[in-house]
């Protein structure tokens, strides 16, 4: 089965954090996986802001990074389109989300090809969480 997998539950397979061991067990589950064209952003996003705040060592950074180039290759990747701007700004007026987490769940809804049941999502941001729920995917719960 698919999931769709947000950069808040990407970023835990590639760097240690709280969540890190849930999330690779979910990975571990089912490695088939389907992701925004923004995601990889994102986690470098995330990668960079621990490295420059010392939190990660640069040997760490580096290894997170090729970790993520190998997981990206092996996901279904949801362009961008036009379909899903429009679902997104739809979603930013129906939901309490940012312009990223409206692409995120946009992207997911083009992954489910407009079926959210049909596929879980797999995201850290209860309010992420909440709107995916909303819309009607099954919301794997592992953490803030």
């Amino acid at each position: 089965m698919v999931r769709f997998w947000d950069a808040s539950a990407v970023v835990p397979l590639l760097v240690e954090e709280a969540a890190t061991s849930a999330m690779r067990a979910k990975y571990a589950e089912d490695v088939e996986l389907a992701a925004w064209w923004g995601t990889v952003v994102e986690c470098v996003s995330a990668i960079a802001r621990r490295h420059r705040a010392g939190a990660l060592a640069p040997d760490l950074a580096a290894d997170a990074l090729k970790r993520l180039r190998e997981l990206a290759r092996s996901w279904t990747e949801m362009a961008p389109s036009e379909a899903i701007r429009e679902s997104a700004q739809r979603i930013v007026g129906s939901h309490d989300l940012r312009a990223a987490d409206a692409l995120q769940l946009a992207a997911a809804l083009a992954a489910a090809e407009g079926r959210p049941p049909s596929l879980s999502f797999v995201s850290l941001d209860r309010r992420l969480n909440e709107a995916a729920r909303r819309e009607g995917f099954r919301v794997v719960e592992l953490g803030t």
